[in-house]
């Protein structure tokens, strides 16, 4: 028997050496349960082959995702060889159950020494008629080399799908790591009287050595299914480059620009990359612009205002399947003249007395740049650059100028007034009837700025109040203040059913006034 290369295959034929051995030697049967230890040691290893197996099928199945039309095909060889895997093992273990079946099935747990082995550990004549005579033996040695060309089939589908770079060299060598043969295919022939491979493999062998030797097989066919697990799932993500579409990117630094300013953008090519360079082409307006890591930059004049267009025409060769993508988009700009706006934040008026907030907005022109100067019957009170308060000082206008960033001084004019008159109030009311306890319990005369956006408050300086009670003659007090003093008190304390009371003369004074102003009078009649 020639010397095997392979470590496992090498490790079998010690075995048999072993084995021979100890038949001639007559050695205990206990010796005999290295030969399960092995056994063992080879399904812990298939198991945990099968783990890892299953868990790469998942993640490529993930990684995959929503690019079906790319990887689905990978994915489904590797269901395809995780199937054949199953199936190939579920055969072998067929064999097995049969044989231990017909020897008496296994030993229970009550028997410390042989627990969970066959009973017919010793048994070579199962051996020899079930996997020889029968023709099992041989039946296996179809379904390893059946197995093995169906493998190398899936293996050679792979390079019928569209945009992926697999290489022969890389498939021979896949094919070439397949454990799963029969490579004592020439040993066995130069054996004197030995006729077929499964003569020379399982003739006159004890039923404990032909468990490990199955159960390589079946470890044979998992590590072949880890080799081309592990290689379809390096397929899916591999760095080559695939693209199905391209959108142009314009990025223009302003999309909106001032005449005598020149406009730049970065035209783009959406999922472009380094290697682009020499297979990108774009073309605005039919010029072509030189391309560096797949982009490009366009530059336009810009003398007279309004809206510009240009058209951006992209062409990509892939680099990896030769297919050229072209596709065309318009992009559009606008072209402006300096200008500048002021305006009043809550009126188009300056109010005396109160801060009036301010906001200068120029077109084209930072705020930084600005100048503005406030002249007329103002002044300015408050805040800087492009925003500021003004109050009004006297009736008249005002003129706000504005200037710098290479905008000409511009002046707008605003009205200056004094704030609306304030409404007297008794209550809430300007007349009419009035409950007898509702006017006692009232504290005096109320001015109220309706409709005034400012947070501004008037004072009432005094009125006149005139008591007509029914049937009898007026009388009347003066009252300094806003609040009911003694004489109006006392007045009003006395009202009743069907008196009047009447306030006028009332005056008031607002911020900014230099004197007091005349108001609205207020009438009841006692409910």
């Amino acid at each position: 028997m020639s010397i095997p290369k392979e470590p496992r295959q090498l490790m079998i034929n010690i075995m048999y050496l072993v084995l021979t051995a100890m038949l001639a030697l007559n050695v205990s049967a206990k010796i005999i349960n290295a030969f399960f230890v092995i056994d063992k040691g080879i399904k812990t290893s298939n198991a945990r082959l099968a783990e890892a197996n299953e868990s790469t099928v998942k993640d490529m199945d993930r990684r995959a995702g929503e690019n079906r039309e790319r990887y689905g095909k990978v994915v489904s060889t590797a269901q395809q060889v995780q199937s054949k895997s199953k199936e190939f093992i579920a055969y072998v273990e067929t064999l097995r159950d049969a044989m231990v079946k017909e020897t008496g099935g296994y030993y229970g747990e009550e028997d410390h020494n042989h627990a969970g082995q066959p009973k017919g550990y010793k048994n070579k004549d199962i051996t020899t008629r079930y996997l020889v005579k029968e023709g099992n033996g041989a039946k296996l040695e179809q379904k390893v080399n059946a197995t093995r060309e169906e493998l190398i089939g899936l293996i050679r589908s792979m390079k019928g799908i569209k945009g992926l770079v697999i290489k022969e060299e890389e498939l021979q060598g896949l094919e070439n790591s397949i454990a799963l043969q029969i490579t004592e295919g020439k040993d066995w022939k130069k054996e004197k009287g030995v006729k077929t491979w499964s003569e020379y493999t399982f003739n006159q062998l004890p039923l404990a050595a032909a468990f490990p030797l199955l159960t390589k097989f079946q470890n044979d066919m998992k590590s072949s299914e880890a080799a081309i697990l592990n290689y379809l799932s390096g397929l899916i993500g591999k760095s080559e480059v695939k693209v199905d579409q391209f959108i142009p990117i314009s990025s223009p630094i302003k999309s909106y620009i001032i005449a005598g300013e020149q406009f730049e953008s970065t035209i783009s090519v959406g999922a472009t990359s380094k290697s682009f360079n020499d297979n990108v082409s774009i073309r605005v307006n039919g010029a072509a612009l030189r391309v560096e890591n797949g982009s490009a930059k366009y530059t336009a004049g810009s003398s007279e205002p309004g809206v510009r267009t240009y058209k951006v025409d992209i062409a990509v060769k892939n680099p990896t399947t030769g297919e050229v993508f072209s596709n065309s988009e318009t992009f559009e700009y606008e072209v402006g003249r300096r200008s500048v706006t002021v305006s009043a934040d809550k009126m188009n008026v300056f109010y005396m007395g109160v801060d009036n907030p301010v906001t200068v907005a120029a077109a084209g022109v930072s705020s930084n740049d600005l100048k503005v100067s406030v002249t007329g019957n103002v002044t300015r009170t408050g805040g800087g650059g492009n925003k500021f308060t003004v109050k009004g000082t006297s009736p008249g206008k005002a003129t706000v100028t504005v200037s710098g960033g290479g905008l000409k001084a511009t002046s707008f004019e605003f009205r200056v007034k004094q704030i609306p008159d304030p409404v007297a109030e008794i209550n809430g009311s300007t007349g009419g009837e009035i409950g007898n306890g509702v006017l006692k319990a009232q504290g005096g005369v109320i001015p109220t700025l309706k409709g005034f956006d400012f947070d501004a408050r008037c004072d009432i300086l005094g009125y006149n109040v005139i008591y007509v009670p029914r049937r009898q003659d007026p009388m009347q007090a003066v009252n300094p203040g806003g609040a009911f003093g003694g004489q109006a008190r006392g007045l009003i304390n006395q009202a009743k059913p069907g008196d009047q009371f009447i306030f006028d003369n009332i005056r008031a004074k607002c911020p900014g006034d230099a004197a007091g102003r005349k108001i609205n009078n207020i009438a009841f009649k006692v409910q």
